[in-house]
């Protein structure tokens, strides 16, 4: 069967992947939102190709993001990472990381999911964007800046409206699939 792919996922077979198996599916594991909202805060600035062909270097220096672990990172965590030449060793991002860890733990002593906290913004249902082939994707939206705003009053680090809109669609809170 063939995929309609937009260009950006030709470009290489690790991004065809991505598009194929990845992006704009809807996402329910906690473990995976958190992965997600972590390298989106990588990538900006870079290339989403960057940071996805770093993907194992990721997850084995943040401990398959599992949140708790995450969450329990200290100081000598951080200046582990920032000798970690697998990953992007950028130290506002590394700690970006590891506090919103934290304030993830914080949702669950209050009795709330990542996943319930996310997926609330959007009524539970994905939004559904059209875009034709060859149209980029919209840097930021509207509602992208509001949630952004939300996060950050949250208690979140490194959301902005762009990191924020680029997490949606690709954990499928938005659908952008052609």
């Amino acid at each position: 069967m063939q995929i309609n792919r937009p260009a950006w996922a030709n470009a290489s077979v690790a991004m065809q992947d991505y598009y194929d198996h990845y992006w704009g599916f809807p996402v329910h594991d906690e473990r995976f939102l958190f992965e997600m909202l972590s390298l989106e805060a990588f990538q900006a600035g870079l290339s989403w190709a960057t940071i996805w062909q770093r993907r194992a270097g990721f997850e084995r220096a943040f401990r398959d993001f599992q949140i708790d672990e995450v969450a329990a990172f200290n100081a000598q965590d951080v200046e582990r990472l920032l000798d970690d030449p697998e990953i992007i060793r950028n130290r506002r991002k590394i700690e970006a990381v590891i506090h919103n860890a934290r304030v993830i733990t914080g949702l669950h002593t209050a009795g709330q999911t990542f996943d319930d906290y996310v997926w609330h913004f959007v009524d539970y249902q994905p939004q559904r964007l059209i875009v034709k082939a060859g149209e980029a994707l919209p840097a930021q939206t509207d509602q992208s800046r509001q949630i952004a705003r939300q996060m950050k009053k949250d208690g979140l680090a490194f959301v902005g409206p762009t990191t924020v809109y680029s997490f949606m669609t690709a954990v499928g809170l938005v659908n952008a699939r052609l």
